[in-house]
């Protein structure tokens, strides 16, 4: 029999030190009581993010001033996402907007109105000159963020000075610009795959002041690109602001 080290007791899986070891065994109890095995158990225990191991805080973002002109025009027969209301989102401690002032590149490289770096730009408000228009049709920025982060949420502005929209919505992570290597999808509301990107589960949304956040559960990756397919107003794509907000990856 292996004798116990004076610290062995408080030690987890792989050496890892516990900080309560009495509320993981309570835990296991609870586990057992409902139903669960302890090796089920285990198992959640072994792949959960290290416990108390990073401080979480709201998410720092800074919303534009709301700004919807006009009667909102009618979105019938579309099945939206509610909206985000004011629940802060957690991140770790410390992440910051890793895009600001970071490169843009497009599919459409002369915008119709405004100029790429103004994705990037911070300025998310919803006024003339603060946004870009694309082409008609399927389009995409791709924002180089020049090393590889750990990405924990994605905020998103098309166009929120009215009520809209935008279509088949794609937003993938990448190590390489020509998005061959390691791509991840961590947001698709393509249903109908009209992108041909595949067919996304996440629900359309109504663009506002509050942005799109997605959450990017931590993905490691250093290139962003976000799809469109034009808005329920007209065929073009616009961009007001991206932001991923993240810490440069261990």
């Amino acid at each position: 029999m292996n004798r116990q080290t004076p610290n062995s007791k408080s030690q987890g899986p792989c050496g890892k030190r516990i900080k309560n070891p009495k509320r993981i065994i309570e835990n296991a109890k609870w586990a057992s009581c409902q139903g669960f095995s302890l090796l089920a158990f285990g198992f959640c225990f072994l792949h959960s993010p290290a416990w108390g191991e990073e401080k979480l805080a709201p998410l720092p973002v800074q919303l534009p001033k709301p700004l919807f002109e006009g009667t909102p025009k009618a979105l019938k027969g579309l099945n939206l996402a509610k909206p985000r209301g004011n629940e802060p989102f957690m991140a770790p401690e410390g992440v910051k907007n890793v895009a600001l002032n970071k490169p843009v590149k497009s599919s459409d490289p002369e915008p119709t109105v405004g100029e790429l770096k103004q994705v990037t730009d911070g300025d998310k408000e919803a006024v003339e000159g603060s946004y870009i228009e694309l082409g008609p049709g399927l389009q995409w920025v791709q924002i180089d963020l020049q090393a590889v982060y750990s990405i924990y949420a994605i905020m998103m502005w098309h166009f929120h000075k009215e009520a809209r929209v935008y279509r088949a919505v794609v937003v993938q992570v990448a190590d390489d610009p020509d998005f061959i290597t390691n791509v991840r999808t961590i947001f698709n509301n393509d249903a109908s795959n009209s992108a041909g990107l595949g067919v996304g589960s996440d629900l359309e949304y109504l663009d506002e002041y509050t942005g799109k956040l997605i959450d990017a559960k931590g993905v490691k990756g250093r290139f962003v690109r976000c799809y469109s397919k034009g808005n329920t107003s007209n065929d073009q794509n616009h961009y007001t602001e991206v932001e991923v907000w993240g810490l440069p990856a261990k």
